[in-house]
């Protein structure tokens, strides 16, 4: 599932034909970086990407000022098609992406085990203040956003706060599980 390629062919079947300037500011107002996989200076590439495959097409050229002329987009019908199927596939697939923390975990050195507390600690703590600084970042552009778009970046914020509840988990089974590793490492190999 492409995000940026949702947000391209959503942004033009809603709002209409658009430059690729406009997009790019619509997404900086959006703070779609925040609540997306894609950052807003992507769209450039991306439109290009859709117009080649023929899902959106220039309507026309706009000059204004002094400012470079700049190829207005719509999408055309196979662009709607595919927005139909990405925002299906938007709504029914589940992602959740591995985490490093989990094979690092699982191959723990034995010889260090005794710095794994603070490390847990600090991770804890900076996923705190992750939490925390996003938290009143969507208190302070709320009235920018839609409804929908303030349940998204909710939906970022209660992906943080299991994080934490996780983590605070691990971090009350740090003991047990250095006294595992310890165990193994004490235990003769086959």
């Amino acid at each position: 599932m492409s995000s940026i390629r949702l947000f391209i062919l959503g942004s033009l079947a809603q709002r209409g034909p658009m430059h690729g300037h406009a997009l790019l500011l619509l997404a900086e107002e959006e703070h779609i970086d925040e609540w997306t996989d894609f950052a807003a200076s992507a769209v450039y590439g991306a439109m290009k990407r859709l117009a080649a495959e023929g899902l959106i097409e220039g309507e026309r050229l706009e000059k204004q000022g002094n400012y470079p002329e700049r190829q207005v987009y719509r999408i055309t019908v196979d662009g709607v098609r595919a927005l139909d199927q990405l925002r299906l596939h938007g709504l029914t697939e589940i992602v959740i992406k591995p985490d490093p923390l989990d094979l690092a975990l699982a191959r723990l050195d034995p010889e260090r085990l005794d710095r794994l507390p603070a490390l847990i600690e600090e991770r804890l703590g900076r996923l705190r203040a992750t939490a925390e600084t996003n938290e009143a970042h969507l208190e302070s552009i709320r009235q920018h956003l839609t409804l929908a778009e303030t349940w998204s970046m909710r939906h970022q914020l209660s992906r943080w706060r299991g994080e934490i509840a996780w983590h605070e988990q691990l971090l009350a089974a740090l003991p047990d599980i250095i006294a595992d590793e310890l165990s193994r490492r004490d235990a003769p190999h086959e």
